[in-house]
């Protein structure tokens, strides 16, 4: 299993242990609810009772303060109205809101009541009491308590989503900037210290050239240009993590001169082509292209597993002022599940392979050049487009990388 799948399964198991979290939260909260609701009702049931029986104790020597207590103290909002419809008393509203101040004095504010009671009418049925032979109807409502306690786990999974999410934005970010100075240190190293053999390699085939006659040797001609190759190897390890000189090339010859280079060094089993339009240009740095473009054509070299080719095709998109360069291989595909997680660092399908190209290529294209890369189309068994966007000359601005 590469790095890339563990780090993945790990966010998946953390993230199922959240939402076990939150569901295990909400159910103990509504078991919680219910049991206040329960209560409520019971409290309800009460107020019910102690009014009906108030009424014929209140001119007797049994009606007591402790039948008062009873009735006033409740917490449940509760409205009373006759058979029409009226409201006849009240019990437990925001005393704010009962009544307000005008110019006669105090009075009920009808809205209100009126908004209370149908919001009790949709949640509950009502309660009928007979007091002295004339019906009433008692409605009740959850508590303001009950109420915010029911969307109570709901906010504390808001607020734990909200926190997580700005927690792993944080801790991304800080791996990335940490990655990316582990990245540039290394790469400055390493073209620290291919220096010194270049320049041996450069002093020996000088002395092979004139101590045996070697001058027109293909051998030593190729050994030059794989010599050639190293310094700009050198070069393109040099420039990471500094801002690149960004020049007006013919996107065709840059991609045309690589494929000479790169193709006389695999597989004659494999076929390559360029078509599209010949006059196409962008700012590129050349060095650091050129990177791109081995990056992905040795990737569709190594997906053909037997003969196979390898096209480029290049097209201006005028409305947009953009370049397009499709990079198209006929070998085993790529899953469409897997179209964004081929440019993690770490993700590979070969036995032998650190999976950093195409990670390596996605950074050179979007920050380096502003450009955009990804896997335009792929099937199993027959191949895989890869697309790279950029912007043409003229609408060209740089970015600071």
């Amino acid at each position: 299993m590469n790095p890339y799948e563990k780090k993945r399964r790990w966010k998946f198991f953390l993230l199922i242990f959240a939402i076990l979290i939150g569901i295990a939260s909400v159910f103990y909260t509504d078991s919680f609810v219910k049991k206040m609701q329960r209560e409520e009702a019971n409290q309800f049931q009460l107020w019910v009772k102690v009014t009906e029986r108030s009424a014929m104790l209140y001119d007797n020597d049994t009606y007591t303060e402790i039948v008062d207590f009873v009735r006033k103290n409740t917490k449940v909002p509760v409205i009373v109205t006759d058979s029409s419809g009226s409201i006849i008393s009240f019990q437990g509203l925001d005393s704010t809101k009962t009544i307000y101040e005008d110019a006669k004095g105090l009075t009920y504010d009808p809205s209100y009541f009126k908004s209370e009671l149908s919001k009790m009418k949709a949640q509950y049925n009502p309660a009928v009491m007979n007091i002295y032979g004339i019906k009433s109807y008692a409605y009740y409502k959850d508590s303001f308590v009950l109420t915010q306690l029911r969307y109570f786990p709901y906010i504390q999974m808001g607020v734990i989503f909200l926190f997580l999410l700005t927690a792993y934005a944080a801790f991304s970010s800080a791996r990335r900037d940490e990655q990316d100075h582990v990245w540039v240190g290394l790469a400055k190293e390493t073209a620290h210290q291919l220096g010194t053999p270049i320049s041996s390699l450069m002093a020996w085939v000088e002395l092979m050239k004139s101590k045996f006659d070697a001058e027109d040797d293909p051998l030593i001609a190729e050994m030059e240009n794989d010599i050639k190759r190293l310094e700009i190897i050198t070069d393109r390890f040099s420039k990471i993590g500094s801002k690149p000189i960004l020049e007006d090339h013919v996107v065709y010859i840059v991609i045309s001169d690589f494929i000479r280079y790169f193709k006389v060094r695999t597989s004659d089993k494999v076929k390559f082509s360029i078509t599209g339009d010949e006059q196409v240009r962008a700012m590129l740095n050349v060095p650091l292209f050129d990177w791109v473009t081995e990056n992905l054509l040795k990737n569709a070299a190594n997906a053909i597993e037997n003969e196979g080719s390898i096209s480029i095709n290049i097209i201006e998109n005028l409305a947009k002022e953009q370049v397009f360069i499709d990079v198209t291989d006929t070998g085993k595909g790529i899953p469409r599940s897997k179209f964004d997680a081929v440019f993690q660092p770490g993700y590979t399908t070969r036995k032998r392979g650190w999976g950093l190209g195409l990670s390596l290529t996605k950074r050179i294209v979007e920050n380096y050049h502003s450009g955009e890369i990804f896997v335009k189309d792929s099937e199993i068994g027959k191949g895989t487009t890869f697309r790279i966007i950029l912007k043409s000359s003229l609408t060209y601005e740089p970015t600071t990388a």
